[in-house]
């Protein structure tokens, strides 16, 4: 079996692995091997607070919606069972911005429910 040199891949693995955690503090920017923990474990909370971001947002939404209806007089539920009863189709993310942009807006959106 003829002998395989793997140095070049090797090194380029290294190289680019370097690359990724070089902000990184420690022994986590200069040992291989920490390094390489550091970034799989990056890599995984990455991926999962791609996620996560997604839930906060949508709570954040819900709680300045809940927030303006309450200055209104009503409740976030009442809100939303009125606007689904009365055939508005308006999602949380652009009430949200009503919300906090267009208070009058949102005022009148009220006042057409109840």
């Amino acid at each position: 079996m003829p002998r395989v040199k793997r140095g070049v891949l090797s090194l380029k693995k290294r190289r680019t692995l370097m690359k990724a955690v070089k902000g990184y503090r420690g022994a986590r920017s200069r040992r291989i091997s920490c390094a390489q923990e550091a970034f799989h474990h990056a890599q995984h909370y990455a991926y999962r607070d791609r996620r996560t971001k997604k839930r906060d947002i949508r709570s954040l939404w819900i709680v300045r919606i809940n927030a303006a209806a309450r200055s209104c007089g009503i409740s976030y539920s009442r809100l939303m069972d009125g606007l689904k009863k009365a055939n508005i189709d308006i999602n949380r993310k652009m009430l949200a911005d009503m919300a906090v942009a267009d208070m009058e807006g949102f005022a009148a959106l009220v006042k057409t429910i109840q």
